[in-house]
Parts: structure tokens; sequence; C-alpha cells
């Protein structure tokens, strides 16, 4: 059970961190949690997802000027992007959003696993928060950006946790609601 512990602790330790240090992070480093997030589970191995390291500082700040809710500076950026012409067909082809959520959260608990610092900034289906990205990274329709992961070497520390409560879990139905449910971020909606 040993292993299986310290993957449990990896997820309670997993936080978004927006503070970084200016520690470079090597090539391998990078390329480690792409393998990481090429991992994922992906619905009848069609593997839709691509991924676009950044860490040159002028496309960074690009992106950082474009994006509200991307106002960290982290020595690297994976987006993590959709390729409609890999994605599956007809009824399906949003798999490739569950795909590539599950290809971050791998990135997301490799680099707490390797002692980085991580944050996700969700861009679907926003489309005002993806279209910059088309022409600051060059890409094609087909693609579409999920999301961008902030990763570097984490400048605070956050105490592991998790977000359990027991309202939000049923045992074999659904039963009544046991809590009320309220509008997140309505002022966006």
């Amino acid at each position: 059970m040993g292993c299986i512990m310290d993957v449990i602790e990896c997820m309670y330790k997993r936080r978004s961190i927006r503070k970084y240090s200016d520690k470079h992070l090597e090539d391998e480093i990078l390329l480690t949690l792409i393998k990481a997030a090429t991992a994922a589970p992906t619905a009848c191995n069609s593997k839709p997802w691509e991924y676009i390291i950044v860490t040159d500082k002028e496309i960074k700040s690009e992106i950082k000027k474009k994006l509200y809710f991307a106002q960290y500076d982290a020595p690297a950026m994976i987006v993590v992007c959709g390729n409609m012409k890999l994605a599956m067909s007809g009824p399906v082809r949003d798999y490739w959003i569950q795909d590539c959520s599950a290809a971050i959260e791998n990135i997301l608990l490799a680099a707490t696993s390797m002692g980085l610092g991580s944050l996700c900034i969700g861009l679907h289906p926003v489309e005002s928060s993806a279209r910059p990205l088309y022409k600051i990274l060059d890409l094609p329709n087909e693609v579409i950006p999920l999301g961008v992961v902030y990763l570097g070497y984490p400048a605070e520390e956050k105490e592991p946790r998790t977000q359990f409560d027991e309202k939000h879990v049923y045992w074999q139905k659904y039963e009544s609601r046991k809590h009320r449910a309220r509008k997140k971020n309505s002022k966006y909606l």
C-alpha cells in the first residue's frame, strides 16, 4: 500500500502556486512532464492532445498581457491543446476535453511529485480567452487550446489539503439536496 499512499499524498500536496523563483526549468524536466501527460487515459486511444512548451520570455509576456487570468511569472508554460483532426468524430467528438483535462491533471501531479509548483489556467470553452493564443502561438483553426499550465520552482508554500465535503457524496443513488447550490463567479456569466 506504500505506493498508493504516496500518490494520494501527492494529490493532497498539489496546490495552485502563483509565485515562482527565477530558477530555469531544464528541457528534460519539461519533456518528463509531457510524457506524464501522455500517460493519461484517452477515449478509444484517439490521443487528440498536443502540447506547446513556452519558455521564451517575450512569448510568455505576450500571453500574460492577453490572458486576464494569467498574470503570473513562471519560468515555463505548457499550453495543452486538442487537435480536432485527431479527435473522434460525431457525438463523441468532445471527448477530447476529458482526454486533455486528464493530461493536464497528470502534468500537475507529476510537477508536484518533482518538487515543482504549477497552476492551470482554463481557456476552453471561453472563446475570447483562447483567441489571442491563435496569433501568439501560430495555432491552426483545428487546434483548440484547453488550458495553460504554469510551471516552475515554487516561491511560496501551501499546506497539503483535500476539499472533501461529504455533502457532495451520495451512496447508491442521488438524494434530495443536502446543501444549497449557489452560482459562483456570476459576474463573469
